[in-house]
């Protein structure tokens, strides 16, 4: 791959220009690592976990690009793109616990629209990939989903991708200052957790190699999404962003779920990616 066209695709992209340091080191042989794995059986999932703002969504289009120059037509599908509208949220919360009308937890993603998704990716069908719209909340019209026709491999990344469930003993004490003023009961963190236990792991079991974008220290989230909010913030004017306050309680609505990750997923990953503060990828490690 000649690095002057890789970083045509960073500038037209509006990526970081620091990852055509890494084309050669890092890039390159994790696409080559996900072509090797998807020749032993085409439409295979790659399952992609990281903390808020870790960066998936860059290594996605990224990997995607490379992937496409080798002619493997690359579907990428995020978690995000599977929240619940605002009304579906709204009822959650008037029925189950009011912390579920935040998007993000466990329970506030349609998982059967992702299970049916990843199984017509796996089959080769063209369909229409579900897109979210953050800055309104609410799922883009349908009519705008972009369409995916014929797939060689398929990258499904979320913060929450793959994440094992937490025993009951885990959930009792609240691990934030949100948990212990909103969820005093724990009902929020044991309807969050069943679903890991339920439907999630359904989604989750169509997943046949996963990647880790791996984190050694929690603090890190919140600059990394204030960094994301802030591009939001760009991107859309006018429309509803968070403020740095709303930001820091958003986060400790993904806290007990990312710290568990970080503590139990390095081992069942098939490739860690090891990040340093600045979302750089140090190096990676294959099972």
């Amino acid at each position: 791959m000649h690095p002057a066209r890789f970083e045509r695709f960073l500038r037209e992209n509006h990526l970081p220009l620091n990852m055509l340091d890494q084309l050669a080191s890092v890039y390159q042989p994790i696409a080559e690592f996900i072509l090797q794995s998807n020749r032993c059986a085409n439409h295979r999932v790659f399952g992609i976990n990281g903390c808020q703002g870790s960066g998936k969504s860059t290594l996605c289009r990224a990997l995607q690009w490379l992937l496409n120059q080798q002619g493997r037509q690359t579907a990428i599908l995020s978690i995000d793109d599977l929240y619940l509208d605002k009304m579906r949220r709204a009822l959650l919360a008037e029925r189950v616990h009011p912390l579920l009308e935040t998007r993000g937890a466990p329970g506030t993603h349609d998982v059967a629209l992702g299970i049916r998704t990843l199984r017509a990716l796996r089959g080769g069908k063209t369909i229409p990939l579900p897109r979210f719209d953050k800055a309104i909340d609410n799922p883009y019209p349908y009519h705008r989903w972009p369409i995916q026709t014929r797939t060689d491999l398929i990258l499904f990344e979320g913060w929450c991708v793959a994440s094992p469930p937490q025993s009951e003993a885990d959930l009792r004490e609240p691990i934030n200052r949100l948990e212990a003023e909103e969820d005093c009961d724990g009902q929020w963190r044991a309807y969050v957790n069943n679903r890991l236990v339920g439907s999630y792991r359904a989604l989750f079991k169509l997943i046949d190699c996963l990647m880790l974008l791996e984190v050694t220290d929690f603090s890190w989230v919140y600059g990394w999404r204030k960094k994301q909010e802030d591009q939001l913030r760009q991107r859309r004017v006018g429309n509803r962003i968070m403020d740095d306050g709303e930001i820091a309680r958003f986060i400790q609505h993904f806290e007990r779920i990312t710290r568990h990750n970080m503590a139990t997923l390095p081992p069942l990953a098939d490739i860690r990616l090891i990040l340093d503060p600045s979302q750089r990828i140090e190096g990676y490690i294959v099972k």
